[in-house]
Formats: structure tokens, C-alpha cells, sequence
């Protein structure tokens, strides 16, 4: 039993040496020797529990969603009108990549391989969908609006919070806060509309 739970935990130590790793320098730069010797593993460790690198990138992947799952579940079950819980949700996914390498690792590794790893937004774009089609049916939403038009609002809003995270580029000139916190001063705008007396 002692000897799987180090197991465990050493697999546990290379998954997250290799989101460090794939979070820096991407797939192609990821080395797993600097993956082996972050984690404090042999390489044969590391071969041991990922026999290729890839299988290294899924279960990096795997670690990333499970968080994405955790923020999505929050945001759908904490009862807001489904407008602002897409609002709320695409906040709380930007703040999952601020603080969590291994979502962004996975949103990273996954931009970087498309024809080998399923899209980062395939963890929360369903849930977004679902949210803005009830919002819809509930009136909530204009008629004119297409629920499929504000979740390719969402993609591009977190394509470009993952993009200021990752570079640390910042918001233009008077956008101070985080990329969470600009995220939810943007949805504001939105979701009141941004012409004096509306549309």
C-alpha cells in the first residue's frame, strides 16, 4: 500500500513539473528531462507512468479540466439568472488561469496540438451554450441575439485573458486589475449594453 501511494505521488510530482514545463515553453519546447528533474523523478519514473509525452500532455490536460469542471459546476449551480452566470463563469475561468498552471498548460498544449488534443473549451464551451439557449427560451435574451454569437464572445474574451496572462502584455492604458477583474468590469458593459439608452 506504501508503495502505491509513492507511486502516486510521484506521478502526482511529474504531472505538475510538466505543467510548469508545458505552461513555459509549450509542447514542442517541453523537454522530459527537465520535466524528470523538476519533478525530483528518474527518467524511468517518468516513463514508467507516461510512456511517451503525449500520454504526459493528456494526463496534463486531465489535471487542467478537472479544475475547469470544478469553476463550471460552481457558476451552474450557484442559482444566478443565466446571463450573468455565463458572465460569472467566463470571470471565474480567467481566474482559473491566473492561479492554476495546470489549466493553463492544458489550454496551451491543446491551442498548440488541435488535431491530438481535445479543444480546452470543450470543458466549459457545452455548459456556456446551455446556459445562453435557457437564457434565451426564459426571455432573458433578446430574440435578435444568437446564443452561438455570445459564446463565440466568451471564446474570444478568454482567448485574449489567456493571451494578457501568458505574455503579461496588461490592458491598454487605465485597465488596471487583473485579467479576471477586467473580464468582469467588460461584462458589465455587455450585459447592460454600451450605447447611451441602448440599442
Amino acid at each position: 500500500m506504501r508503495q502505491q501511494e509513492r507511486a502516486l505521488r510521484t506521478r502526482a510530482r511529474i504531472v505538475r513539473a510538466a505543467a510548469l514545463e508545458m505552461d513555459r515553453l509549450g509542447y514542442e519546447g517541453a523537454r522530459l528531462s527537465r520535466v524528470s528533474q523538476a519533478a525530483g523523478a528518474s527518467m524511468g519514473a517518468v516513463t514508467f507512468h507516461f510512456p511517451t509525452k503525449r500520454a504526459l500532455a493528456e494526463a496534463v490536460r486531465e489535471e487542467g479540466v478537472a479544475g475547469v469542471a470544478a469553476v463550471v459546476d460552481r457558476a451552474v449551480e450557484a442559482g444566478a439568472p443565466r446571463l450573468r452566470a455565463v458572465a460569472d463563469l467566463t470571470v471565474a475561468l480567467a481566474s482559473l488561469l491566473e492561479r492554476d498552471v495546470a489549466a493553463r498548460a492544458a489550454a496551451r498544449v491543446a491551442r498548440e496540438q488541435p488535431d491530438v488534443m481535445e479543444p480546452w473549451s470543450g470543458s466549459w464551451l457545452p455548459a456556456v451554450l446551455d446556459l445562453l439557449s435557457r437564457a434565451r427560451a426564459d426571455g432573458q435574451l433578446r430574440p435578435e441575439h444568437c446564443p452561438h454569437t455570445l459564446a463565440a464572445l466568451v471564446v474570444y474574451l478568454l482567448a485574449g485573458a489567456e493571451w494578457e496572462i501568458r505574455t503579461g502584455a496588461g490592458a491598454p492604458a487605465g485597465g488596471a486589475g487583473s485579467a479576471a477583474e477586467r473580464l468582469e468590469r467588460i461584462w458589465r458593459l455587455v450585459l447592460r449594453g454600451a450605447a447611451q439608452g441602448g440599442p
